[in-house]
């Protein structure tokens, strides 16, 4: 399909940023990805796919799974939970074979080939090291010098900004749920001590984290930041030596979705230039901000701060964006997008966008761009790099071929 073509880009694209420092800064395009898949990314043959950060050339894959192949399916290799390719090639890296105990649910780049792992294990190659890792890509070995003490609960999302490693979830320890660390030996930093509070279920729980050049939003089961009322979701300003919350507060997801959904703000992901962000949701058809992506101006300030427009599928959950400029990339098990009036159905004006979508960042309204995936549970990750935009799911159908819970949109 564009094989030749996205290979040769991301060939000059890796030959170009090789060997220079992983970095957190998000990655801007100038046009909508390809919606023709490329045909050189591996299958993951069972289970999910929930995190993919890029280290370089190469595309790291967590979830929770247990074999892989290549491209062709000719060969299918052994991996737990975590795995790595060659971005210019498809090829499975041979060397990195970590065993990780549990689900991974949480991946960002480190430096000098490392990739920082988080999720639900108890230990990496028979090692002790609970719910956070940093591993070599070379070999898949622990680096040493990294020991994060995380107490309790596990690490569900995990942000880098330099030598600083946002950590979230619903452990206990260094602090409840959220945490910035040492990115070289995974200290806590005494500058950070924002405590999440009052969740809406049994305990705290941080679904996700982004991070730009002054803020970190995080988004959770909480409502309070710091004893700050700030409903599932909040900003942190990260300008100065001392983390404090951000004078910004919107108060569109303290109502209430469905029953079985107490809290449902799942995702976030902030523009390149840090100028706005995009949320996304489940919840429930019960209209509101219930099953939608919605857009937010980073640096207003106030205390009932409403989102600059608001997209909603008519009762299916979205669960991961990528906000790369060009557009804002919506994943789950949607069927539809522009659809405000629908309740499980298609209201008026309704488009058909199955399980991934992309929407205008200024207008709020879904591109033409509509590749479509088999549903399952939905995309659980995107990762947009130089050459276009990852997509990890549970699900064997992306853009009408066969890719395995992993694929990649070209830009064209």
């Amino acid at each position: 399909m564009l094989a030749r073509v996205a290979l040769a880009a991301i060939i000059a694209s890796a030959l170009v940023t090789e060997g220079r420092p992983a970095a957190a800064a998000a990655v801007a395009h100038t046009r909508v990805v390809s919606a023709d898949p490329i045909d050189s990314t591996p299958h993951v043959l069972d289970g999910i796919v929930n995190a993919i950060t890029v280290v370089g050339h190469t595309a790291v894959v967590g979830g929770a799974f247990s074999e892989v192949s290549d491209a062709a399916r000719k060969t299918v290799l052994p991996r737990a939970n975590l795995f790595a390719f060659d971005l210019r090639s498809g090829r499975i890296l041979p060397d990195f074979a970590p065993v990780v105990s549990g689900p991974v649910h949480g991946l960002a780049a480190g430096e000098r080939g490392t990739v920082y792992v988080g999720g639900e294990f108890y230990g990496v190659n028979n090692s002790r090291s609970r719910a956070l890792a940093r591993l070599r890509l070379s070999d898949g070995a622990l680096v040493p010098s990294f020991a994060p003490r995380i107490v309790g609960g596990s690490v569900t999302a995990l942000a880098r900004q330099g030598g600083k490693l946002y950590v979230g979830g619903d452990f206990i320890g260094p602090r409840e749920a959220l945490a910035r660390l040492d990115a070289t030996t995974g200290a806590p930093d005494p500058g950070f001590a924002i405590a999440p509070g009052a969740p809406l279920t049994s305990g705290v729980k941080v679904y996700s984290l982004a991070v730009s050049r002054t803020r970190l939003a995080v988004d959770g089961t909480f409502t309070t930041l710091d004893g700050h009322s700030r409903p599932q979701l909040g900003l942190i300003d990260i300008s100065g030596p001392v983390a404090k919350v951000a004078p910004w507060r919107t108060a569109v997801y303290a109502r209430k979705c469905a029953a079985a959904f107490p809290s449902y703000v799942r995702g976030l992901d902030f523009a390149p230039d840090g100028s706005h962000f995009a949320v996304v949701t489940t919840g429930g058809a019960r209209g509101g901000m219930c099953d939608t992506a919605a857009r937010f101006e980073t640096y207003a300030k106030g205390s009932n701060i409403r989102p600059t427009w608001v997209n909603a599928t008519g009762g299916d959950s979205l669960y991961a964006v990528a906000v790369t400029g060009a557009a804002i990339y919506v994943g789950g098990h949607q069927r539809w997008l522009d659809n405000p009036r629908g309740r499980d159905s298609a209201g008026p004006g309704a488009v058909s966008r199955p399980g991934i979508g992309a929407i205008h960042p200024r207008t709020g309204k879904a591109l033409g761009w509509n590749p479509t995936r088999e549903r399952g549970i939905g995309v659980k990750a995107f990762s947009a790099h130089r050459t276009g935009l990852l997509v990890g799911s549970d699900t064997t159908r992306l853009g009408r071929e066969y890719h395995a819970r992993i694929g990649m949109f070209p830009l064209p």
